[in-house]
């Protein structure tokens, strides 16, 4: 347990978490919203520094990560606590810590990474931000040993501590789970313009890619497929996209999204963006990179098997196109 960063003192005890944008006013004794960050007699402490609920050794894909190292292996950790509540969330356990934490050390987990060939560090699991002041310290570290930093992250952050982390990420998949406002309020207790503003700034800073999950009876409208089709696009069309299929998970009894809606965001966002990618589908095509210039098929993934083809230094070895991709 380490005093938080990013919080100010008020009066009669209270405190103000200022590291994401929730800005939870915290009693003497109580929690903030994320479960993770307490006050304690009018100094707010990030109560789960070094606290690991998860050490995994996971391909890079699994983040999911499409165009940086492909193939490659990173080291997995994560703790409780969020600052969304998902109802459809995959790691909820986690979430409301119902998964024992065990203490681990930034040289434990260096040494770890070393030993399995790790190109790095991701922070997943549960929502990495909220732990920030662990995250930060363990990605200053690893990047002084020449290992990789990664977030898998729903970008809620606000824009001061934001800008203390970014230097020391390599790389991002941040998770946009809707267009539209009134899903985050109404599913996930957050606000979506703060994962824009997260998005805009990231990609001018790290290696990004985006994720949406495609909810049964939610938010899977063509229209609402085109407004983050859109969104992106009008970022950087080379910032490979995600769509991911859906399974009935924690409070959320929806129905599989069907198939057919998913190769229509596929298709939908092959006319605006360079690289997209369906998730939790088992299908060659739609997990290959194809060369946007000349349609060579530069990698190839079944699975977890990665094979990459008509691939060199990040660029189509056929006709030089840029890939957008770390090697």
């Amino acid at each position: 347990m380490v005093e938080a960063k990013y919080y100010i003192k008020k009066e009669r005890g209270f405190v103000q978490c200022l590291l994401c944008p929730k800005n939870c006013v915290i009693a003497d004794g109580k929690k903030g919203f994320c479960y993770i960050r307490e006050n304690r007699g009018g100094t707010l402490y990030a109560t789960h520094y070094g606290l690991c609920a998860a050490v995994h050794l996971d391909p890079i894909e699994k983040k999911p990560l499409y165009h940086f190292y492909p193939g490659t292996q990173i080291l997995s950790i994560g703790t409780s606590g969020c600052n969304l509540r998902c109802k459809f969330c995959q790691n909820w356990h986690m979430i409301e810590g119902k998964i024992a934490t065990q203490e681990v050390s930034i040289k434990s987990l260096i040494d770890a990474g070393k030993r399995y060939n790790s190109v790095g560090i991701a922070f997943t699991y549960n929502e990495p931000l909220i732990w920030y002041e662990f995250v930060l310290d363990t990605a200053k570290a690893f990047r002084r040993e020449g290992l990789k930093n990664v977030l898998v992250t729903n970008g809620l952050i606000n824009p001061e501590p934001l800008e203390e982390l970014l230097p020391w990420i390599d790389a991002m998949n941040i998770d946009l789970k809707s267009s539209r406002d009134d899903f985050y309020k109404t599913y996930c207790n957050g606000r979506v313009e703060k994962v824009k503003e997260t998005i805009k700034r990231c990609a001018t800073a790290c290696h990004i890619e985006i994720t949406n999950l495609i909810i049964t009876s939610c938010n899977d409208s063509q229209r609402e497929i085109e407004e983050i089709i859109e969104f992106v696009s009008s970022i950087d069309k080379n910032i490979p996209l995600h769509f991911s299929r859906y399974f009935p998970h924690y409070k959320f009894t929806y129905p599989p999204t069907p198939l057919d809606k998913l190769y229509l965001a596929y298709e939908l966002a092959k006319k605006s963006l360079n690289f997209v990618y369906l998730g939790n589908v088992w299908d060659d095509k739609t997990s290959t990179t194809f060369c946007p210039s000349c349609n060579s098929t530069c990698v190839v993934r079944k699975g977890y098997h990665i094979e990459l083809k008509q691939v060199k230094n990040g660029r189509c070895s056929v006709c030089g196109f840029d890939l957008n991709m770390k090697i």
